[in-house]
């Protein structure tokens, strides 16, 4: 595919429901006695896999429309023995792997050859300190889980990471005594909301979750938010083209994962948040961006759990900004679809941005013109098929992008709507 150059963008859109909460609706839902509708499921490549997997594991789904879905509960415990296909989604494999652990019967979990290169060992040692059955390949999928009854742990975590986290808290429902997960900085909180509502014990700390055993679950229905994830790089282009003003509507806020909007802010990007609500715990609203000139930042470890997925695009934010832009703490990015440091700063560099690669991050030297554009390589890393498409419009030249059709395992459709406020 090729994104040519655009002069501004501007419009009123709205982006797929938070593909993290659809997961955890789906899931949490399948582990619930009764029904539980979604409305506004984020559809994609992942949360699919996700909807087959409940469905294998015994589950019913019903889907009413394009966004709309109920998941017909087998029970806490109630989970049958299958063989599960995670697709390309991480964040499945992982938390599936907490849930299975407390379930009677065998259970294998694989995925495509990108997921199977992904690390599971950081999931699977807190688990077997709890007494779960777990056999890797090499510490990575094929994996297999056999239930067993799994006793509290208190875990700290060396690596900030809401899916590890979330694995042991799930497999601390099955549990006897209390499960607490200790975390260095604060990650998304998106599984302790919605276990809460669905009646499990959960108490919040400052640096630390605990959850209790529980007897059953009950999930109501759940109105997913827009994900801030898939509005970013719609609110980037916004920030990075001069005469510029976007609003996406109704996405989510939740303060973990908003740090992109922090980011623009401090870069001198205009940002507003409007009709902020909440539902089903969850906050919402309406955020708007206009482009103004921008100063470089630096991001570092504390901060990276809350933009840990739109990091890509601050490295585009560097390269328009006066100064230079540095991430710090990121050493999280190799571990992703690809390596994403490298990755990123191949394709960047590719169509003339000034950026290197460190351990942990990368740096970026702003420049007062666009990159010339040329052909950037996804990957097959559908974070960095959107970060090209950005880098499209706001190059001189264009970018042509190898791989592309990635971006629809997060966002079906996203060239079609980046298109459509795109104005040349």
């Amino acid at each position: 595919m090729i994104v040519e150059p655009a002069a501004r963008v501007e419009g009123h859109i709205g982006v797929p429901g938070d593909k993290s909460i659809s997961h955890r609706a789906a899931l949490i839902g399948a582990l619930g006695d009764g029904s539980t509708r979604i409305t506004r499921f984020g559809r994609s490549g992942d949360t699919e896999s996700t909807l087959a997997a409940v469905r294998a594991l015994g589950a019913a789904v019903e889907d009413e429309d394009v966004d709309t879905v109920t998941v017909h509960g087998a029970g806490l415990r109630g989970l049958r023995p299958a063989q599960v296909d995670c697709g390309n989604a991480g964040t499945l494999a992982r938390l599936l792997t907490g849930m299975l652990a407390f379930q009677q019967g065998r259970f294998e979990l694989a995925g495509d050859e990108s997921l199977s290169r992904r690390p599971m060992t950081r999931v699977v040692e807190p688990l077997a300190r709890m007494g779960a059955h777990l056999e890797t390949s090499d510490g990575h999928l094929p994996l297999v889980v056999e239930g067993r009854e799994l006793e509290a742990i208190e875990y700290e975590l060396p690596v900030a990471s809401a899916q590890v986290k979330s694995a042991v808290l799930l497999a601390g429902l099955g549990a006897h005594g209390t499960t607490t997960v200790v975390e260095p900085v604060p990650t998304r909180d998106h599984t302790e909301l919605m276990l809460e509502a669905a009646g499990a014990r959960v108490v919040r700390r400052p640096g630390s979750v605990s959850v209790e055993p529980a007897e059953r679950l009950r999930l109501p229905d759940v109105v997913v938010p827009g994900d801030i994830s898939s509005a970013a790089p719609f609110l980037v282009a916004a920030a990075l083209l001069p005469g510029s003003t976007l609003t996406v509507h109704d996405v989510g806020l939740n303060p973990r994962r908003t740090g992109i909007l922090d980011v623009l802010e401090r870069m001198g990007a205009r940002v507003g948040v409007l009709n902020k609500r909440r539902v089903a715990g969850e906050l919402l609203g309406d955020v708007e961006v206009s482009a103004q000139p921008l100063v470089a930042t630096r991001v570092e470890a504390p901060e990276v759990p809350r933009l840990v997925d739109e990091l890509p695009l601050v490295a585009l934010l560097g390269a328009f900004a006066r100064g230079t832009t540095e991430v710090t703490g990121a050493e999280e990015l190799r571990g992703k679809e690809s390596d994403r440091i490298e990755t990123v700063t191949d394709a960047l560099r590719a169509i003339g941005v000034r950026i290197s690669a460190t351990a942990d991050g990368f740096s970026v030297r702003g420049t007062p013109s666009r990159p010339r554009g040329g052909t950037i390589l996804s990957a097959g890393d559908h974070r960095v098929a959107m970060l090209a498409a950005v880098a499209g419009l706001v190059s001189r030249e264009g970018v042509r992008i190898e791989g592309a059709e990635c971006a629809s395992i997060s966002f079906p459709g996203f060239y079609d709507l980046l298109d459509s406020v795109s104005h040349r």
